[in-house]
């Protein structure tokens, strides 16, 4: 009897992974797949959006595995290989820092506000990267990070192959052109986001900064304004002429969930509240919230979400 039962138990494990392999396998997210392809086909351009619910694995994917810009979004990334320095013990996340106006980025940046010589601990430039999405200290904090190189190639250890700073790093140019500061695709973004919130980008304290960081964002005009805001939200943004992008983890009464859009050669540049990527962040975003939240609704009051 004991023969028998061990000789059937190749078989029994095979079966056994077989639907372990069935049930970990992502499936679409029921119902939302054609409701946001729907959303997508309004904007004029290419657009890519991923969505992953974090309990269950299930996915929506749009053009999620294409290489799209990163504009701003590429400093979440700096801001974890950032981290990765002080938690090496390389650099002083406390330490004060001096302004001097050579790195002024034109633009309507906080830092570019400071006299020369000025103060500013580098744990606030952090804060001015994400928050604010202050170019001036984003590139400070790239420099600071150990050049793109180095940030790339921490990106490259843990499991991203497409997300790239290009932007002054060399080997880079012809990226740089065409993409801009950075590459990523819809996918590898979310990943990113949702990597932090489950600890898998380093130590619990580098984690536990990052996620700190993307949870104050500033610039909620867009997939932000679309939630509650009693709403838990880990983001970044990120939008230039042709491209406007989000990526959004959200803390739902029926379970957690990422999202990210980018979209690419957008035929509409302009820059008002009715640009079509603006008008896809919102409504995508909306959309989930009714799927994971259906209990509590939410109506964004009329017109503008803010003052």
């Amino acid at each position: 009897m004991l023969t028998r039962m061990l000789r059937r138990l190749p078989a029994v494990f095979a079966v056994a992974a077989l639907a372990f392999a069935a049930c970990a396998a992502p499936r679409p997210l029921a119902g939302a797949d054609a409701e946001l392809r729907e959303l997508a086909a309004k904007v004029r351009g290419g657009v890519g959006v991923y969505v992953r619910d974090l309990a269950t694995g299930d996915e929506v994917t749009i053009r999620a595995d294409e290489p799209f810009p990163t504009a701003s979004l590429i400093k979440a990334p700096i801001l974890g290989a950032l981290l990765a320095k002080v938690d090496r013990g390389e650099l002083d996340y406390h330490a004060e820092l001096t302004y001097t106006q050579d790195r002024l980025y034109p633009g309507e940046d906080l830092l570019g506000s400071f006299a020369d010589g000025q103060k500013i601990a580098l744990s606030k430039l952090a804060m001015l990267m994400i928050t604010t999405s202050d170019n001036t200290a984003s590139l400070w904090c790239q420099e600071l990070a150990g050049t793109g190189t180095a940030i790339n190639d921490w990106l490259a250890g843990h499991g991203f192959a497409q997300t790239r700073v290009n932007s002054r790093t060399p080997g880079r140019e012809a990226q740089r052109q065409q993409w801009g500061w950075g590459t990523t695709t819809p996918r590898e973004m979310a990943d990113f986001v949702a990597k932090a919130r489950a600890g898998a980008l380093g130590s619990a304290a580098l984690c536990d900064e990052l996620q700190r960081r993307l949870a104050c964002v500033y610039w909620d005009d867009e997939a932000l304004s679309a939630l509650p805001p009693h709403a838990g939200a880990l983001s970044k943004q990120g939008a230039i002429n042709r491209s406007r992008s989000e990526v959004v983890l959200v803390r739902a009464p029926r379970g957690d969930y990422v999202f990210c859009v980018i979209t690419k050669e957008q035929l509409d540049e302009s820059w008002g509240r009715d640009n079509e990527g603006f008008v896809l962040l919102r409504a995508v975003s909306a959309a989930l919230w009714r799927r994971f939240a259906p209990d509590h609704p939410y109506a964004p009051p009329p017109g503008r979400e803010r003052f």
